[in-house]
């Protein structure tokens, strides 16, 4: 099953906010914000909604790796995603290419950082689960070998044996029966 990295999702979500909406990633979500029981008021931003999509996606991503494992194209496709989501960030400014001025930064922030550090967390927990799926399989194949120790020496005491008996002569019913001996007596010649 040949599959993408979830994280891509975000990643476009993030370039179409980018690319075609002069957007602020501070812009708070809640404007009265959560009372926290220390008294302090929280008020999330649209920079920690997106920061929290991108770990869902993770969670996602290392759950269905874990799973099902990753084929080499999704490994693959998980290293460009990396090696493109760094390479925006580091040379491209969406204001200087729409030819808007008052625009906010959107690529080199600390929220597209985060994410691409979200995105190598990715890469390097699937090679991790993909190592350790290959491992497993290959102890899981491998034949048992037990080794057991040698049995105690027997001991034996060394008894005469007796002779095997002789075998017995008993005449054969297929040999011909002898036939019966007449004995005759010498003649005796008289006279001359």
């Amino acid at each position: 099953m040949i599959g993408f990295p979830l994280l891509i999702i975000p990643f476009a979500i993030y370039n179409m906010i980018a690319f075609l909406t002069p957007f602020d990633w501070n812009t708070k979500l809640y404007t009265g914000g959560f009372r926290l029981p220390s008294g302090l008021v929280f008020e999330p931003t649209a920079s920690d909604a997106f920061i929290l999509f991108s770990l869902l996606m993770l969670m996602f991503e290392v759950i269905k790796s874990t799973k099902h494992g990753k084929s080499l194209i999704e490994h693959f496709l998980a290293l460009l995603l990396v090696c493109g989501a760094a390479a925006e960030f580091a040379m491209v400014n969406p204001a200087a290419l729409m030819n808007q001025q008052n625009v906010p930064q959107q690529m080199g922030n600390s929220t597209f950082a985060l994410f691409i550090a979200i995105c190598v967390v990715d890469l390097f927990a699937g090679f991790a689960t993909a190592l350790r799926r290959a491992r497993r399989k290959v102890v899981v194949e491998q034949t048992p070998v037990v080794v057991a120790p040698a049995p105690a020496p027997v001991v034996v005491r060394a008894e005469p044996v007796p002779p095997p008996p002789p075998p017995r002569a008993e005449p054969s019913p297929f040999t011909p029966a002898a036939e019966p001996v007449v004995k005759v007596d010498p003649v005796q010649k008289i006279g001359s």
